[in-house]
């Protein structure tokens, strides 16, 4: 029931109480009256009573109270909030607009309590990943200094130890550029028709002896390798695949294979699917595995090299080109990351 009808049986329950009185007391001073005319003069000052009240009441709660919600709508206003810019002087949509506005900072509250989470996080990642390798550098360059540069015996292997540690900090800081270029638009999709089966079977070859230390076999299921031509920026897909690749290869099992499948998706648009028998991904991580320095093992370093980026620059990418990109995974049994792409008119 609305606050509206609440008042009005109120005017009619506090006019019939007038009435009753007025009837009681007209019945106590007059000995001999007519029931009829008593019951019609009731009945008259119940009706007059309670437009009375009625108008009265009107009056004073449109009087006060409208100034009050008016003051209460235009400080919501004022504060340039995203609530309905039409002021009401209506309690029941001033309500319905106050929880609109409450429910929307929760939104807010929650989502940016989300970013500062992440920002945390990615900070702490951030110093982690930049931690190791400074230190490993710096500690060899000054036990360099200290005295091994004239040992011949040690002094070129600490100083190719130094200069690997030295690029992976420049491998970090060059990923992280390009990320923030993708995320800012100032790095263009410059598009273009291309072989994807020629670019994929390229990119195998650049990676086969990074596969062949763990006897991992990279291969395209394609049969006979005829072209598909696709309508993208041909050095960012090959980003694309050489990452998916090199994180299969890196989670990969000994003795494993890496599978390359190009599949038609619908009419214009191709399907490519990296599907790998490595160690997998347990599905709480699943949703994670493209943000920025994630880990998996969060108890361990990042043994196996790289900048830690390789499946945030993949999203990224993909992102750019208005495409998706999928991942599945069985923990124990292997994963299979796969992403979308134009065919070319």
């Amino acid at each position: 029931m609305s606050r509206k009808n609440k008042l009005r049986i109120q005017i009619a329950l506090f006019s019939l109480i007038i009435s009753s009185v007025f009837t009681i007391l007209v019945s106590f001073f007059i000995k001999e009256y007519d029931l009829s005319k008593l019951l019609i003069y009731s009945l008259v000052f119940t009706f007059l009573a309670a437009v009375i009240i009625y108008l009265s009441l009107s009056f004073f709660v449109k009087f006060f109270l409208n100034k009050r919600i008016k003051e209460i709508s235009d400080q919501l206003f004022n504060q340039d909030l995203n609530l309905n810019k039409t002021i009401t002087t209506d309690m029941d949509d001033l309500i319905d607009q106050i929880k609109q506005f409450d429910d929307e900072r929760k939104i807010e509250l929650s989502e940016m309590r989300e970013q500062e989470t992440f920002r945390r996080e990615f900070i702490g990642n951030l110093a982690h990943e930049l931690k190791t390798p400074l230190f490993t550098s710096q500690s060899y360059i000054l036990t360099l200094l200290d005295g091994a540069l004239d040992d011949k015996s040690v002094n070129k292997k600490y100083l190719k130890i130094a200069s690997k540690a030295i690029e992976r900090l420049n491998l970090i800081v060059k990923d992280l550029d390009f990320i923030t270029k993708l995320e800012t638009g100032d790095s263009n999709i410059k598009k273009s028709n291309f072989d994807i089966v020629d670019l994929i079977n390229n990119s195998i070859e650049m990676l086969e002896i990074s596969a062949n230390k763990k006897n991992i076999k990279l291969m395209i299921d394609h049969e006979n390798n005829p072209p598909i031509n696709v309508n993208a920026d041909k050095e960012k897909i090959e980003q694309v695949i050489i990452n998916l690749i090199e994180n299969s290869i890196k989670y990969g099992k000994e003795n494993g294979t890496t599978e390359i499948v190009v599949q038609d998706l619908v009419e214009n648009k191709i399907i490519v699917r990296v599907t790998d028998n490595g160690i997998g991904v347990e599905e709480d991580h699943l949703d994670r595995l493209f943000e920025r320095f994630y880990r998996v093992d969060q108890s361990g370093s990042r043994s196996s090299g790289g900048s830690g980026l390789g499946l945030a620059i993949v999203k990224h990418i993909v992102d750019a080109h208005d495409e998706k990109i999928y991942v599945e995974s069985d923990f124990g049994l292997g994963s299979e990351f796969s992403f979308t792409i134009d065919k070319s008119k």
